[in-house]
């Protein structure tokens, strides 16, 4: 019988047990270095509203954290509505807060008001020291797993001791895959947030990793961060650099022009945290250059007859850091690495557009020098289609507008992948060598075309942008205007993205089987963890490799000075350790899809994927389930 729906059936969540119950919703659950963020990020609000100027972040040998700053202090007085204290509300409560309004900050990270109560909740232990400006007292406070086991506290300060909070955690390893940092990508953090905010010292102390302590103090140069960076040849030599600080919003940005080979940094920002996915800003930022380059062309009559730019043709070279500001920012999630304050898209456009459109004006040299670039690329573009087109006898193919295409167009060199994801696709956009690699991203899985014939699959979007991609038809034996002499799938090293990769698999056995039989065919492995063991870092595909790493290390994964990080997926790895890993041809792992004798492959994937094979499959799980690795 059906059991009974009603009332007394709903849960009501109190506190932060939406945390606990739901904590991938708030946070990576792969290491704690998010939780470490939030709390960086809330001393860097009050270095933003003027009252901090040093942050010392240290990591314990006993897997804790602290961070401390010399700001104002948490509140400790009693909150008018809760009579609790100040400290304790926020502590206690998600979406509780100083900085809904703009009262005591007016730009400010920590918006959600769900961020140091997010930490408190996934931490095995957490400690608070208070120390209030003009307050004679230093104030105390401990939890356990979430819940208060020392309520606040004061004793007499000692004379030496300066304002501020100090919040030491211990993450709660039944909500991680590893209570080991990231130490690089928290460094590079911190070495970011010490340019973009002015005469903020941030200091590392690491007891556990070994990389020692480190100082990190600048005047706010974002022009020498971003050709620090830079290992290439550049325009122009002094970079495009500009402010606008109105009372709303506040942006600054330094911008340089790589050749076409090289792969351009690009960075962005909202109130110091770094916005990986753009957004808002990024797009206004991009707007307004392109539209400045066109008008700037079109009045100085650059561009050849007929010749229009495209976005891309004045953007794909483009390397960039930009720091945002403004008061209530929208992003999408608490992870925040998305801006979505659309409501501001016009006027910063415009803004933008005008400022460059000046800087052009006044290095008209410089000016004509990137339109030279962006006309290249056009006509780059241009002949690469012409080529296409002559190949497929004339007629005009277009392409998927979600293909990001290589420029050469020999099959010895060119290389397709197919990337799960936007998220993934868009960092091995950045990841590739545009010179011989595409990149194609799918939008989730796709169709089980393994019983279905070559020109029913036709009608699938995704089969069809991948076979137009490739210039083969599904069940055609012509493979004469192939554009790609390797087409890799890449999918994530989990369980989902075995099951697309299979898929895939499946796709090309079918109705492309001519590529497979001519070597065409390639499966990437990305790695499934980074192990980071005495200043060197290894990437294994498996746990399997991971283990025999460690075996030949002779050492485990609670050994000092190891760090082990999984991956939850592509989108997950930054641009470099993409490119490092799975698509750099000197250290990638690909396998080359071929064909065994017999039925074999048959038989597999019916097995795997026959609706016809549906009993079978279900008594083999049966029988076998247990030697899957669940993620």
């Amino acid at each position: 019988m059906k059991k009974k729906y009603t009332s007394s059936d709903i849960e009501v969540l109190k506190g932060i047990e939406p945390v606990q119950k739901r904590p991938g919703m708030y946070t990576d659950t792969t290491n704690p270095n998010h939780l470490v963020q939030e709390l960086i990020d809330n001393s860097v609000d009050e270095a933003i509203s003027g009252f901090c100027n040093e942050i010392i972040i240290t990591f314990h040998d006993d897997n804790s954290i602290s961070v401390e700053d010399n700001g104002r202090g948490m509140p400790v007085d009693l909150h008018p509505e809760h009579k609790k204290p100040g400290v304790e509300v926020i502590m206690t409560n998600l979406h509780s807060g100083a900085k809904f309004s703009e009262k005591n900050y007016k730009f400010s990270g920590g918006l959600h008001g769900v961020g140091v109560s997010v930490v408190n909740a996934l931490s095995e232990s957490l400690e608070l020291k208070i120390i209030r400006d003009k307050d004679s007292k230093e104030y105390s406070m401990s939890f356990v797993n979430g819940n208060m086991s020392q309520k606040l506290t004061s004793k007499k300060k000692s004379t030496n001791k300066k304002h501020g909070t100090t919040v030491t955690f211990k993450a709660n390893s039944k909500f991680f895959d590893s209570l080991d940092l990231n130490v690089k990508d928290i460094l590079r953090l911190v070495k970011a947030k010490s340019i973009l905010q002015p005469k903020l010292r941030l200091k590392v102390i690491d007891e556990k990793y070994g990389t020692g302590s480190q100082d990190f103090f600048h005047e706010g140069n974002l022009q020498d961060y971003l050709v620090e960076a830079t290992n290439d040849e550049y325009i122009p030599r002094e970079t495009y650099h500009g402010k606008i600080d109105l009372n709303d919003y506040a942006i600054e940005w330094s911008t340089i022009w790589l050749n076409e080979s090289s792969e351009p940094m690009q960075e962005s920002y909202v109130n110091l945290i770094p916005t990986v996915f753009g957004g808002t800003h990024v797009n206004a930022f991009r707007s307004g250059m392109i539209e400045a380059m066109r008008e700037f062309c079109v009045r100085r009559n650059l561009l050849p007859k007929n010749l229009k730019l495209s976005p891309e043709d004045i953007w794909k070279n483009v390397s960039f850091i930009l720091s945002f500001k403004m008061s209530n920012p929208q992003f999408s999630g608490q992870t925040k690495g998305k801006l979505q304050s659309n409501n501001i898209l016009s006027s910063l456009t415009s803004q933008l557009k005008d400022k460059f459109e000046l800087w052009l004006n006044k290095h008209s040299e410089t000016g004509d020098l990137i339109a030279t670039i962006a006309i290249k690329n056009a006509q780059n573009r241009i002949a690469s289609s012409n080529i296409d087109s002559k190949k497929n006898n004339n007629k005009s193919i277009l392409l998927p507008s979600r293909l990001s295409d290589c420029t050469l167009k020999d099959i010895k060199v060119t290389e397709l992948f197919l990337v799960e994801g936007d998220s993934a696709g868009g960092s091995a956009k950045q990841a590739r060598d545009r010179s011989c690699q595409a990149i194609l991203p799918l939008r989730g899985k796709i169709l089980n075309t393994w019983e279905l014939t070559s020109e029913k699959i036709k009608e699938s979007k995704e089969v069809k942008d991948i076979a137009t991609s490739i210039g083969v038809d599904p069940g055609s034996n012509d493979i004469s205007k192939l554009r790609y002499g390797k087409i890799c799938v890449l999918a994530d090293a989990d369980s989902d993205g075995l099951h697309i990769a299979t898929l895939l698999t499946a796709l090309f056995y079918q109705h492309f089987r001519p590529l497979i039989e001519a070597g065409h065919i390639y499966i990437a492995k990305p790695p499934l963890f980074r192990i980071d063991y005495k200043k060197t870092t290894y990437y294994v595909v498996d746990e399997n490799e991971k283990d025999n790493l460690l075996k030949k290390l002779k050492i485990n994964e609670d050994s000092n000075g190891v760090s082990i990080t999984r991956f939850k997926g592509l989108g997950e790895m930054n641009p470099s350790q993409l490119r490092e890993t799975t698509l750099s041809k000197k250290s990638r792992k690909l396998i080359e899809l071929t064909l065994s004798s017999g039925n074999k492959d048959k038989t597999l994937m019916d097995m795997l994927l026959s609706k016809k094979k549906s009993p079978d499959r279900k008594v083999w799980l049966e029988k076998k389930g247990d030697l899957a690795q669940v993620d």
